[in-house]
């Protein structure tokens, strides 16, 4: 049994907003569909409304917590459970290989707003030792992830996610659903790892140089964009259009492009 613990005062350096709509916690555990025996990586579980369920459909869970009175009360919020091991520190700097172990891991969490796009860059760099990840961040950057090519919200993150991962938008979260509410609507995104090869694993730095170069100045045609980089006749021997900008481009564009400099 959990003994009563104070509620938390949400953190506005930490960007804390924690989920309190009990429907919505159970359709996201319903997405998630924990399994016993299976390892989950929580990050930022706060008070653990998610955290409870994951370990009653017999789930092990990691939580890695970087506020440390949340860390340091979780235990006793859900009544000191067994497979719950509680990390208290940044998942910036949390070796997920490491965690995982010898079982890929099953990632979830309530992202921070305001450092969501480099925690999931962190992610992608350790991929090998994931299954799945689900996650609740701000819609704005759910439609960054998800985007086609030729939107306004389409960028560096919708190209590199769709180069390690596929993707699906499942639902939205109104503010209300929060405490406190923030003044963003929310929304939960599944993304499952590709199995990349080893070529196109090697071909990895030189798509992110170019993506990177290309939307540091998204207004600009690629000619211009790349300069320095490629030149417009290596454009167009990658069957690219020089003068094309880059929110115009496929993923295989942009992997044709990166072939083209090495």
């Amino acid at each position: 049994m959990s003994r009563f613990v104070q509620p938390h005062r949400p953190r506005k350096r930490f960007g804390q907003h924690f989920l309190v709509d009990h429907q919505i916690i159970e359709r996201l555990v319903r997405a998630i569909a924990p399994r016993p025996g299976e390892r989950l990586l929580e990050i930022g579980p706060g008070e653990g409304v998610l955290t409870r369920p994951l370990l009653a459909a017999g789930a092990a869970v990691t939580a890695v917590e970087l506020d440390r009175d949340l860390a340091s009360s979780l235990a006793d919020r859900l009544g000191q459970p067994p497979r719950l091991d509680i990390v208290q520190g940044d998942i910036l700097a949390t070796d997920v290989v490491a965690l995982a172990g010898d079982q890929a891991l099953r990632v979830v969490g309530n992202l921070p707003y305001n450092i969501s796009t480099p925690i999931l860059f962190h992610l992608f760099d350790h991929l090998a030792a994931i299954g799945d990840m689900h996650f609740m961040l701000q819609k704005e950057v759910i439609d960054r992830l998800v985007a086609d090519p030729g939107g306004r919200e389409y960028g560096r993150l919708s190209v590199m996610a769709s180069f390690f991962c596929e993707m699906n938008w499942l639902f939205d979260v109104p503010p209300e659903a929060f405490r406190p509410p923030p003044k963003v609507v929310s929304a939960i995104v599944r993304l499952r790892p590709k199995s990349l090869s080893e070529a196109e694993l090697q071909v990895l730095p030189a798509l992110d140089a170019v993506v990177r170069q290309a939307f540091g100045q998204r207004r600009k045609t690629l000619r211009n964009s790349l300069r320095g980089l490629l030149d417009s006749p290596s454009i167009e021997a990658a069957g690219v259009d020089p003068g094309t900008r880059p929110e115009r481009l496929s993923l295989q564009e942009f992997l044709q492009l990166a072939l083209t400099t090495r």
